[in-house]
């Protein structure tokens, strides 16, 4: 009964929870709600600013800044253009250079948008630049942390359930299923949901840069660089959050007329 109940629960909670992703059309997870999630990310967001060194007044941060409100327009552009006029109202865009080495840049849900000084060596120039932007910020667009959220509760709940199935076996029984379900969630679930939100960001990245005006063609060059900088050091891309470098690049490649084709509607052409 009380494995029956756990069951039903969950399916409720699979079809109550869905979203629709503007970019993809498909739906998607949204067990938290909007009204929870960018509260949270603008309180964080200020919290990791005031934590650290936020550089200011320099050709640098007011390069983030141009590029980063050039993806924004974008992506205001393509989804008045498709039927989302209402889709940012709630987003509060910031776009900060922060003192810091690592090569590394991330947008929080909301628009809060921070790069890291130690990537701007790899941007290169403001095409790098918006390849970055326009992948941190899709990331947004896409709710994909709400996603990841999400996918984290179902993974919970999932282990609840798997408890209330095995009350009866012994507690040595139980642990194996308990370790054989969360290797099996990690490895056949979590990883490839998270491999599959960067290879979409990626896709709506390089549209918003081409929108934007960046010739897409300079994105297989940023992730080339990108790659070397980083060393290869990465483990097997089953066991990772991001596709590898070289799935990467080629997927790149292969949606770069896509992003070309999209930016041409909007009157933005390259050879």
């Amino acid at each position: 009964m009380k494995k029956r109940l756990v069951t039903g629960a969950f399916l409720a909670i699979l079809v109550a929870a869905c979203a629709t992703n503007p970019f993809s059309g498909k739906s998607t997870l949204a067990l938290v709600p909007d009204s929870e999630i960018l509260p949270a990310s603008f309180q964080q967001y200020d919290k990791f600013l005031s934590e650290n060194k936020v550089v200011t007044g320099t050709a640098d941060a007011k390069r983030v800044e141009n590029v980063g409100i050039k993806i924004k327009n974008a992506a205001e552009i393509w989804l008045n253009a498709n039927g989302y006029k209402e889709y940012l109202k709630d987003y509060k865009w910031e776009y900060k250079l922060i003192d810091n080495k690592e090569l590394n840049a991330w947008c929080m849900p909301g628009g809060k948008i921070v790069f890291y000084t130690g990537i701007l060596p790899v941007c290169k120039d403001d095409a790098g630049m918006a390849t970055v932007m326009g992948h941190e910020v899709a990331h947004a667009l896409a709710n994909h942390g709400q996603q990841r959220m999400s996918a984290a509760q179902l993974q919970q709940i999932g282990s609840a359930a798997l408890d209330a199935a095995t009350t009866n076996k012994s507690s040595t029984t139980r642990a194996i299923f308990s370790q054989a379900y969360g290797l099996g969630t990690e490895v056949g679930g979590m990883l490839p949901f998270s491999r599959s939100n960067e290879s979409e960001a990626d896709k709506i990245g390089l549209t918003l840069m081409a929108i934007a005006g960046y010739n897409p063609d300079n994105a297989v060059a940023f992730w080339d660089r990108m790659s070397k900088a980083s060393g290869g050091a990465a483990p097997a891309e089953f066991l990772s959050t991001h596709p590898s470098d070289a799935t990467r690049i080629a997927n790149l490649k292969a949606l770069i007329p896509q992003a070309k084709a999209e930016a041409a509607k909007y009157g933005v052409m390259f050879k």
